[in-house]
C-alpha cells in the first residue's frame, strides 16, 4: 500500500476544512481573562447539547475528569470507578494524585456497570470510614469496546446517587457515540448526572479540546481547578471554533463510523487464531482477540499500511472515524485477511 489506513484511534483525525476557516477567522480575547467570545459561544453550545446550565473548554478529556472529580471532593472522600474506566487506568493515577480521593472499584460486565455491586459499595462518613462521595460512569467505555451505558441504568444509578448523597460524574469522552448509536439525545443521558465530559478531538474530528459541562456554580468552581491543574489558555478561541463547527456538523454523521466498525468486525470475523464478537461492535470500535502474541499482528498489518494498536498481549484495538471511508474498511479487511492467513 501506499498510503496509511490508521485504525488505531478515532484521536487521528484532521480537522475538517470548515474548521480551519473556522479557525482563520475566529474573533479571539483572552480566555483566562474571560473575554474569548469564541470560547464563550462553544461553552454555551455545549451546555445547551447536554442541557447544562454551563459548560468548560478544557484542553484533555483527562483534564476534564480529572477537573471534575477534584471538583466534587475533598481528599480522603472515596470515589467509585468501573475496574477498567479509563479516569482510573489511563490518567496516570489523577485522581489520587491530584484530588487525594480512595478509590474503589465496581465491575461492568459487557460495558454495562453492575448496580448492586455498585449499591453495596457505597459507605457513609463516620469516625472509620471516609465516605462514598462520587460515583464515575464511563459512556460509551473504552476499554470494555465502546459499549453503551443503557440509559435506564444511567437513571437507576443516578437515583441511588441521590438517595445516598453521592454526586455523579460521567465520562461521556465518546456520548455522543452512544446518543447517536441509540438514537437517545446526549441531553437525557446527561440529566442523569451531576457533571458530565465530552471530546472534541475524538470522534467529532478537532484537533484539541474537551468540554466539561454541569450547574453554573461546579463550572465556577470548576474554572479554578482547572487554573490549577495548568489549564487555563489565552486565544483559545482558535481552537474552540473547532468545536463550535463539530457540534453543528459532526454528530450526525457518526453513524457511518458505527456502520464502518460493524462491517469491519464481520470481515474479519472467523481468521484463523483470532476471535471477534461482532455483536458487541456498538459503536465505533472492535477489539481482536488473538490466541497467541498481538503485537506481531499489529507490526505486519502496520508493514501492510493498516495502523491498530495491541493494547494487550492477546489484544487488539481497531477505532473507525471520519478520516477511515467504507472504501478503507474494505481494503483493511483484505489486508487483515492476507496478514493473519500467511
Amino acid at each position: 500500500m501506499t498510503r496509511r489506513i490508521d485504525l488505531r484511534s478515532d484521536t487521528v483525525t484532521r480537522p475538517t476544512p470548515a474548521m480551519y476557516k473556522a479557525m482563520a477567522e475566529a474573533e479571539l480575547g483572552d480566555d483566562v481573562l474571560g473575554d474569548d467570545p469564541t470560547v464563550h459561544k462553544l461553552e454555551e453550545a455545549a451546555a445547551a447539547k447536554l442541557g447544562k446550565e454551563a459548560g468548560l473548554f478544557v484542553p484533555s478529556g483527562s483534564m476534564a475528569n480529572n477537573i471534575a472529580i477534584k471538583t466534587h471532593t475533598k481528599p480522603g472522600d472515596e470515589a467509585l470507578f468501573d475496574w477498567e474506566a479509563h479516569s482510573l487506568c489511563m490518567e496516570v493515577g489523577g485522581p489520587a494524585a491530584l484530588a487525594g480521593v480512595l478509590t474503589r472499584q465496581f465491575r461492568s460486565p459487557g460495558g454495562v456497570p453492575d448496580v448492586d455491586e455498585i449499591a453495596a459499595a457505597i459507605r457513609p462518613e463516620t469516625l472509620h470510614s471516609p465516605g462514598t462521595r462520587l460515583l464515575v460512569l464511563e459512556n460509551t467505555h473504552n476499554r470494555l469496546g465502546g459499549a453503551i451505558i443503557p440509559l435506564d441504568v444511567h437513571r437507576h444509578l443516578f437515583s441511588l446517587a441521590k438517595e445516598t448523597g453521592m454526586m455523579v460524574h460521567v465520562d461521556g469522552a465518546r456520548l455522543f457515540n452512544a446518543a447517536v448509536a441509540t438514537g437517545t439525545p446526549a441531553s437525557e443521558f446527561a440529566a442523569q448526572a451531576d457533571s458530565v465530559s465530552f471530546c472534541l478531538s475524538k470522534g467529532l474530528g478537532c484537533p484539541v479540546g474537551s468540554l466539561l459541562c454541569g450547574t453554573r456554580d461546579f463550572v465556577e468552581r470548576a474554572r479554578r481547578v482547572r487554573k490549577l491543574f495548568g489549564g487555563g489558555m489565552r486565544q483559545a478561541g482558535i481552537l474552540a471554533a473547532c468545536g463550535v463547527v463539530a457540534l453543528e456538523t459532526m454528530i450526525e454523521r457518526l453513524a457511518d463510523d458505527h456502520s464502518n466498525a460493524k462491517r469491519l468486525a464481520m470481515g474479519i470475523h472467523g481468521l484463523p487464531g483470532t476471535c471477534v464478537d461482532v455483536e458487541a461492535v456498538a459503536t465505533n470500535m472492535v477489539y481482536l482477540t488473538t490466541t497467541g502474541s498481538a503485537k506481531p499482528i499489529e507490526d505486519k498489518l502496520a508493514e501492510r499500511g493498516v495502523l491498530c494498536i495491541a493494547t494487550s498481549p492477546k489484544r487488539i484495538r481497531l477505532v473507525t472515524h471520519k478520516d477511515v471511508s467504507a472504501a478503507d474498511i474494505e481494503e483493511a479487511i483484505e489486508v487483515f485477511r492476507l496478514t493473519i492467513n500467511i
